[in-house]
């Protein structure tokens, strides 16, 4: 199969779903990969430009389209006493130009040791946990809701 567009989550027929994709952070940030589905079929992305694709996200090819899902991979969930607390710790992960992604009330960032116990240094409270990783675009991503990735891509085979 390949994959020439992708359809943001959201504005697909779910009916036209026939087969999904699942992708760690790392890899969901390109332009030409060659991936495996969860019915074990090969899927080429091979887009004109890179994109960040996202959870929920189509991926047009002859006969329907695929899904993108996320990949759970090993996270730290980040909470704090009161909201105050909360934006200081975002503070500081932005500072360190590190992807988070923010979820109200708690803030998930990729597990690292170091940075867990800047953290809870900070007052934070910390939990392991495995889950999907989507964080923010940044604010120099591009338009059209995070969807553009303005750096050069390689290709990528597995």
């Amino acid at each position: 199969m390949r994959a020439h567009q992708v359809l943001p989550a959201g504005s697909w027929d779910a009916a036209a779903q026939i087969d999904s994709v699942l992708i760690d952070f790392d890899h969901r940030h390109r332009r030409r990969i060659v991936l495996k589905t969860e019915q074990n079929a090969d899927l080429l992305i091979d887009l004109p430009q890179a994109v960040r694709l996202r959870d929920g996200d189509g991926l047009a090819v002859e006969g329907g389209i695929v899904r993108v899902r996320a990949r759970p991979e090993p996270l730290l969930e980040i909470h704090a006493h009161d909201d105050g607390e909360l934006v200081r710790i975002a503070w500081h992960l932005g500072n360190r130009h590190l992807p988070v992604q923010l979820l109200g009330d708690r803030i998930r960032i990729r597990a690292d040791h170091v940075i867990k116990e800047m953290v809870e240094g900070l007052g934070g409270h910390v939990d392991e946990i495995d889950a999907p990783f989507d964080p923010e675009s940044g604010a120099y991503a591009g338009g059209g809701g995070g969807h553009h990735h303005h750096h050069d891509d390689h290709d990528h085979h597995h």
